[in-house]
């Protein structure tokens, strides 16, 4: 039997994907450019914004793959399945594509996958905001492989992650999703994590392309009102980057307006920019019902067909979750020339090519699942070792380690589970409409975590409060534990939800950076009683520490999933050394916002000029551990160097404390002078070094003059020369290691190849 060209593995994925729409009519095609959702109209309750209203229009599965599909939408993910149970779906449901479909193109699967894979029983790993804190970029590779192995195993081939808006406004309800305020500690952790799923066979997804963290008081869809210096030099680098440094090979755009024009109507940014500027072959995705939101939310559409000519003119070449706006009214645009059939053509190239490289056109795909113990005991190791290395220790008046016998856990986060877990947690996600099924994977609290750890001491527990509702019955019962203790642990913070079922996650946006309810209440109840209090915040986003500063220590958690409460119990106990940082600040006031390190002069305590002081109570990059680092010998390779060239920055860091631990040594510039306003200070590169007492090592980055590029006054991007200086540090305010050097010749502009990353090696 003769098999078609475009099953031939042999021929490059292009030349296949072009020989099979060679074959197709244009029914089939666009056909490709949709998906289908099966089981969405029996989910109890919204998992994407309007999905009741706009699940009510979708076509019925068996109508939606009449002439193909181009994506399957969360088999998984929609209501409770076990592995087993969701794998046969989705070989059913292949199979049935196939043996119902004229050509026989499987559709490719796709799932979330933010703090792991988001299904019944499968791991739950520490929120994004918590891969951040870690600086450690080997880590959150492995933890993408982990994930990209169970879903891969069963039949998944997308994964709708990471997140790499760059936080401008803590209020914003999806800070818990990103990897913190700076463009490059985004850039180098999204990129290790789009390895990991990369390099495992899952298709990375970048979102939200591009500005959603910028919208006007950090409300979830509201309008973005940033100039194109702004995207150019904080928004847009992690994209860039996770594209060029980590093979990304899907993007999806994101729901706001930038000045006026929606992201999926916007050429400029999804063919200019992502494709013509940067080179990227890989397929757009839409996110969740954006491309009917033109109509509906934006009003720049009159119609579903006319909403799907401006998101496929535009650059986006699928329509997800399921399909309204490519479909038949699309199919008539085209077929009366109101839209070019060459833009059906380049969207399906693109997705065709992309289930090549899969597999998905091969003679002998047949669908198959492999065994899989969603929470492995290696899924569970990474897990506890992300959320060990993501705890910063922020202050401590020696109270820690505790070595109390009687110790009050208190607080409404402290008995709570799933105050570790993101709102993408299938937990959070999905379950709580599905009580009967408990929570699906084993994740002890704090307070049995304690009691595990400390076995000789008296525990006692109380919550206090609830972790919004203004309720203060409970604080009797917290305070006189407290009391009766030799120290208090308070443990407080979030619940994550959607749409305002919860105080952190998407739809839930703050209106301030106080914490949520009454919680400030109770601590400053507990802070009277005399007893030491060791203040435990366990959320998706920081907030406002200033009038618990006394505090005997305070400690931070990015929701650190599954395995957060034996990590949390190991830094209390002493166990675990911290070594986790910040990748956000934590502000002193609840009004301090937008507050990000990543400002210019005026942007900072400009005295005289205003009476508020936005200063941090810590500031990014900031964390203790239970030993200390000592910084000497800073050296640069050159006084002076070219536009073009690079030079060497070295420290000499030393364990000068009596236990091993961890530093994150970090790396700031200055632009002294430049065309346009620059930040004070930035982020240019970092290193996690684990240290025995009394050992050094001398950490040097390979700093290349294209990272101090910006966008100049005529927005390109450019490196000029002048004075730059540099810092080398414990934080973004504690830098005891200054120098400077000389940028000189003529202003360059950079360019599509231009050095994106800061090397660092290690030498004892």
């Amino acid at each position: 039997m003769t098999h078609p060209t475009w099953h031939d593995r042999a021929l490059p994925a292009e030349r296949r994907a072009a020989a099979l729409l060679a074959e197709m009519t244009l029914d089939e095609k666009v056909a490709q450019l949709g998906s289908a959702w099966p089981g969405n109209e029996q989910l109890n309750g919204n998992v994407a914004p309007m999905q009741d209203v706009f699940a009510r229009g979708a076509v019925a599965f068996a109508q939606a793959r009449e002439n193909g599909i181009g994506h399957l939408t969360r088999v998984f993910g929609t209501t409770p399945v076990s592995a087993e149970e969701g794998a046969a779906r989705i070989v059913a449901l292949q199979r049935e594509i196939v043996e119902e479909t004229r050509l026989g193109i499987p559709a490719l699967v796709h799932e979330e996958c933010l703090t792991g894979f988001t299904t019944y029983g499968a791991t739950v790993y520490p929120a994004a905001l918590a891969w951040a804190a870690t600086f450690d970029e080997d880590l959150v590779e492995r933890m993408a492989s982990a994930i990209a192995d169970d879903m891969r195993a069963v039949g998944v081939h997308q994964g709708l992650s990471p997140v790499l808006d760059v936080v401008r406004d803590y209020r914003w309800g999806r800070v818990e999703e990103t990897l913190g305020e700076d463009p490059y500690l985004v850039s180098m952790l999204g990129a290790a994590y789009v390895k990991g799923l990369e390099r495992n066979g899952i298709v990375a997804t970048l979102k939200h392309f591009a500005g959603y963290s910028a919208s006007r008081a950090a409300r979830n869809h509201a309008p973005v009102s940033i100039g194109p210096r702004e995207l150019r030099d904080v928004i847009l680098p992690p994209f860039e980057t996770a594209i060029r440094e980590g093979g990304a090979r899907a993007v999806m755009n994101a729901y706001v307006d930038v000045d006026g024009v929606p992201a999926a109507a916007n050429p400029a940014l999804l063919t200019g920019i992502l494709r013509d500027e940067w080179g990227f072959e890989g397929v757009v995705v839409s996110d969740y019902w954006a491309i009917a939101f033109l109509k509906s939310m934006h009003r720049v559409a009159d119609g579903t067909g006319h909403a799907g000519a401006l998101a496929l003119a535009a650059g986006v070449d699928v329509e997800l979750p399921d399909t309204l706006c490519y479909g038949k009214e699309l199919v008539e645009l085209v077929r009366s020339g109101e839209v070019p059939e060459s833009l059906v053509d380049r969207a399906v190239g693109r997705l065709l090519r992309q289930k090549a490289e899969l597999g998905l056109l091969d003679a002998d795909w047949a669908p198959r699942a492999d065994p899989v113990d969603l929470d492995s005991p290696r899924n569970r190791a990474i897990a506890r070792e992300v959320a060990e290395k993501s705890v910063v220790l922020l202050s401590n008046d020696g109270t820690l380690p505790l070595a109390a016998r009687r110790i009050a856990v208190v607080g409404p986060c402290a008995d709570d589970p799933l105050a570790f877990m993101g709102c993408y947690s299938y937990p959070n996600h999905v379950l709580p409409r599905y009580p009967e099924f408990g929570i699906g994977v084993e994740a002890p609290s704090l307070v049995a975590s304690l009691r595990d750890e400390l076995p000789d001491a008296v525990i006692t527990s109380a919550a206090g409060c609830p972790i919004r509702d203004e309720d203060r019955s409970g604080f009797a019962e917290a305070v006189d534990a407290a009391r009766g203790a030799d120290v208090c642990v308070a443990v407080v913070g979030d619940r994550a939800g959607l749409f305002g079922e919860g105080t952190s996650g998407e739809g839930c946006d703050a209106p301030d950076l106080r914490l949520p309810g009454v919680q400030d209440e109770l601590l400053a109840s507990l802070l009277e009683t005399g007893t030491p209090v060791v203040v435990v915040v366990v959320s998706g986003r920081p907030y406002a520490l200033g009038d618990h500063a006394g505090a005997a220590a305070l400690v931070q958690a990015f929701m650190p999933g599954e395995e957060g409460g034996p990590a949390l119990a190991g830094v209390l106990s002493g166990r675990t050394n911290p070594g986790g940082r910040l990748p956000v600040q934590v502000p002193r006031m609840a009004g301090a916002q937008p507050s990000t390190y990543l400002h210019p002069p005026l942007g900072g305590n400009s005295e005289g000029i205003s009476n508020l002081d936005p200063s941090p109570l810590f500031p990014f990059g900031h964390g203790i551990s239970y030993t200390s680092f000592d910084y000497t010998d800073l050296t640069l390779s050159a006084e002076e160097i070219p536009t073009d060239g690079s030079v060497e920055i070295s420290v000499r860091v030393r364990n000068a404390g009596g236990r091993a631990g961890d530093e994150v040594v970090q790396l700031y510039v200055n632009d002294v002078q430049a065309q346009v306003t620059r930040p004070v200070k930035q982020l240019a590169g970092f290193a996690r070094v684990t240290l025995e007492p009394d050992e050094a090592t001398t950490v040097t980055f390979t700093l290349h003059a294209d990272r101090l590029a910006f966008t100049g006054i005529e927005l390109r991007r450019i490196v000029e020369p002048g004075t730059i200086e540099v810092f080398v540090g414990r934080s973004a305010d504690d830098l005891p290691c200054r120098g400077a050097f000389e940028l000189t010749g003529p202003v360059r502009e950079a360019g599509r190849d231009r050095v994106l990353t800061t090397p660092v090696s290690l030498q004892a």
